[in-house]
This record gives structure tokens, C-alpha cells and sequence, in this order.
């Protein structure tokens, strides 16, 4: 079999190397991210994806199914990139409160859709992302405290399996199988579509404040007071920010499922700060939830490290203020806990994370600047070495990383045993391979 058996196979575009297209087609959305695939194949259609698995069965291949990009870890060499990105329909259905997302489609298209209509998704910060493989993985972001893990919030998965056929698994259909789908990542079949829960939003208070850099402490200090007693509704994260070029700043990100009113309540210790440099507080329409941090849109160089931490007390926070940020551009600490760490409703494999706090950092990776990113984060990991659990939620791995990182070792097993009974020869590859 050749890749002009691929191609005869397939509707869509089938990209060797060498080829007009297969650089960009191959490029992951983090462009520190080498990816040396033997081909890519974009599929047209689900009927694509069936086509190209069966391929890679008949010949020994390995498929890593990538929407955008935005997880990808490098970890394929010599396999099959499948694009989805134009499986990417999505179709609300209001009175049942779901959405039915294909593949390819991004968050920002479920808020176009659903917000209209005062629901939402379980999205994360930044709508250009894939909503299949964030939700795969498990997927945090500003609702979570309210409502949990956008995994929990799926309710029928349509798949290619290991042998090319099509299915449609739910809790009742295919137990095993709907739990690891939901959380434990990639690696067990090819989704080519999700049927999600939508969740009722009448009103969302949110944005951005920013202070200069000499404001910090007091900031943390707020911030330590607010997330103390947060209700679900209301998530903060906290971000010593080092733009470019431009001077330090730390700024506070919000978002609250409510009204304004009770929101600055709730936020009247931010009122308490002078000399904010601007803050873009207010109510906010879903579709434009992504407005409140205002992440890249398009591909950069960076790197990435996130770990949990079993708390943050007044002694973290001058470990976290002892030094620069630089050369790291964020170091940022989100407040968890709420429905995340609820065991009620998890039948997924993300499970719960009882960690309270999410520490993020961000650096740019550069051939000038990486290792010096690298040596940064280690060092701030080593620092608060006593408040980090040693687990981190999968949608936060970075390369070198693996998924055991981030499951419990039953968890780990079961997924593994389900990897072994539905993908014996290894046609699938995750980003971060159970197996791996």
C-alpha cells in the first residue's frame, strides 16, 4: 500500500512531505512543536476518517488525530496526521440543551451558537481552540468551578474504532469506553463528532483588571480573600504578567455566572486598590467570552508548564513574589476546587481534582530565549516544591510530559487495559499516549 493508495482512498487532501501544503498542514499551533509525520490527511468527511483507518490497519500505520493542534507533543514520528477541521458543524438543539459538535469545530462557533439563546458550553479561555480534544482531555476553564470538567458534560460520542467502523458510544451503549472517551484523551478511537450538555447562562459579569507591577502584593493579597470564600459561580485567576517589551504588570481575569450587581459584591476588595491602569469589567455576551484574556489567536512559539498546588497561603505568595518573572512572559495561579473537586456526576476518567489552585507559567520558545524559559519554570517548580501535588490535569501537559502525570494509578491501569482491548494494534496515537 502507498500513500496513492491513501489518496485514492480518501476525498480529502492526503499530504506527503515534500508537497505544496504539508508544512502548514503538519505545523502544530505551537510552533516550538516539531512534527515529523509521514503524511497528513485531511479528511472531508466521517466516511474519510472510516477510509483512512482501515488504511492504517491494512498497513501497519498509526494515526494522531489533531483538530487544531493547540495539545500536539510531538510524539509522531512516522505517523498519520488526520485534520479534521472541516468535520467542524454544529447544531444546537435548544430545547434539549445540546449541541452536537463535529470534530473540527472550535468553541468560538458553540458560543456563536448557543449564547444567542443564554446557554453555553463548558469552553476554556481561549475560543480558538478544538472543542474535541479539550473536552477529550478532560478540558478547565471558567465554568468549571460551576459545573465541572467539560468532559463531564458529554453525553454521546460518534467514533471511528480500531477496525474502521463507525459507532455512537453513550454510558448505556459502551460504559468502558464512554468513561475513558471522557478524560482519558486520544487514544482510543477516532471522534468524529460530541454530543454535549448545554448549561444556562442569563447573565455573565466578567474581565480584566490591571495594576502596575508595584501594586502586586496588595493584589495577591485581594486575591487570596476573594477565592477564600468564592462561590462556585465566580472564578479568578491571578497573573504576574511581563509583556515584551513593555513593563511588568499583575492583573486580575474574572468571570461570574450571575449578576452584576452581586458580582461587585463579591469583587468590592478589587475596589480597594488604587492606581489600576485599566479595568474592563462589565457583563459580557457569550460569544464573546474570549475578550477576557485575550489569548494569541494565531500560532506562536512558546512553552508551557502548569502544576497543581494543595493550596496557597501568605508564605506561597512570597515565594511567588521573591523573584522576576522574566524571562517567562505569565506566571499565572487559577482557582479550582467547586464542582471539580465534587465526586457527584464524575463518570469520566478525569475523576476529581481536590488540588484548590493551577499554577501556569508562560515563556516564549524562541532559539535565544528557551532555555533560559526552561530554567525559569524549573526553578519556580523547585520553590514551591512544597505545594505542588505532582499530578496535573491532562489538557495541561507539555511535551516530555506524560499521561501518567495525570491519572491515578487505578485510573491509569483501567485506561490502559481499555487501550489493550480496543486498539490491540496501536492505530491510534493521543497526544499523550496512555501507553506512553
Amino acid at each position: 500500500m502507498t500513500i496513492n493508495d491513501l489518496r485514492g482512498a480518501l476525498r480529502g487532501r492526503v499530504l506527503p512531505p515534500g508537497d505544496d501544503g504539508f508544512e502548514q498542514a503538519s505545523t502544530a499551533w505551537n510552533l516550538t512543536v516539531r512534527q515529523p509525520v509521514a503524511a497528513v490527511a485531511e479528511a472531508a468527511d466521517a466516511d474519510d476518517v472510516a477510509a483512512l483507518v482501515r488504511y492504517a490497519r491494512r498497513t501497519g500505520m498509526t494515526v494522531a488525530a489533531q483538530p487544531t493542534g493547540h495539545g500536539a507533543s510531538g510524539d509522531v514520528e512516522g505517523l498519520i496526521l488526520l485534520r479534521t477541521g472541516l468535520l467542524n458543524e454544529v447544531e444546537v438543539r435548544a430545547e434539549e440543551r445540546v449541541v452536537r459538535v463535529g470534530a473540527g469545530a472550535k468553541w468560538q462557533q458553540v458560543l456563536a451558537a448557543s449564547g444567542p439563546l443564554g446557554l453555553t458550553g463548558l469552553c476554556g479561555s481561549a475560543p480558538g481552540v478544538g472543542v474535541t480534544g479539550y473536552t477529550l482531555g478532560g478540558g478547565i476553564g471558567w465554568f468549571s468551578r460551576t459545573y465541572g470538567f467539560a468532559s463531564d458534560s458529554v453525553r454521546a460520542i460518534e467514533i471511528v474504532d480500531a477496525d474502521g467502523e463507525h459507532g455512537r458510544v453513550t454510558a448505556e451503549s459502551d460504559p468502558d469506553l464512554f468513561w475513558a472517551l471522557r478524560g482519558g484523551g486520544g487514544d482510543f478511537a477516532v471522534v468524529t463528532a460530541l454530543e454535549l450538555e448545554l448549561f444556562p447562562v442569563p447573565t455573565l459579569y466578567g474581565g480584566r483588571v490591571v495594576w502596575p507591577e508595584h501594586r502586586t502584593r496588595e493584589v495577591y493579597d485581594a486575591y487570596l480573600e476573594i477565592t477564600a470564600e468564592a462561590p462556585r459561580e465566580l472564578s479568578v485567576w491571578i497573573n504576574r504578567y511581563q509583556p515584551p517589551g513593555a513593563p511588568p504588570m499583575v492583573t486580575l481575569d474574572l468571570a461570574y455566572l450571575g449578576e452584576a450587581a452581586r458580582a461587585a459584591d463579591l469583587l468590592a476588595r478589587i475596589g480597594k486598590i488604587d492606581g489600576a491602569v485599566s479595568d474592563s469589567r462589565g457583563v459580557v455576551p457569550i460569544a464573546d467570552l474570549g475578550t477576557i484574556t485575550a489569548e494569541p489567536v494565531d500560532p506562536v512559539p512558546s512553552l508551557a508548564h502548569a502544576e497543581l498546588l494543595t493550596g496557597l497561603d501568605a508564605d506561597a505568595v512570597e515565594l511567588l513574589l521573591a523573584k522576576p518573572v522574566e524571562p517567562l512572559i505569565n506566571i499565572q495561579i487559577r482557582h479550582l476546587g467547586g464542582a471539580l473537586a465534587d465526586p457527584d456526576g464524575k463518570a469520566g476518567a478525569s475523576g476529581v481534582v481536590t488540588e484548590p489552585y493551577l499554577l501556569a507559567m508562560l515563556g516564549l520558545g524562541l532559539p535565544h530565549t528557551a532555555d533560559a524559559t526552561r530554567a525559569k519554570q524549573a526553578e519556580v517548580v523547585d520553590d514551591l516544591k512544597a505545594y505542588i501535588s505532582g499530578r496535573k490535569p491532562y489538557t495541561v501537559l507539555s511535551p516530555g510530559e506524560t499521561a501518567a502525570q495525570s491519572f491515578s494509578g487505578d485510573t491509569l491501569a483501567r485506561l490502559r487495559d481499555i487501550k489493550r482491548s480496543r486498539d490491540p494494534h496501536n492505530v491510534f496515537r493521543a497526544n499523550y499516549p496512555v501507553l506512553g
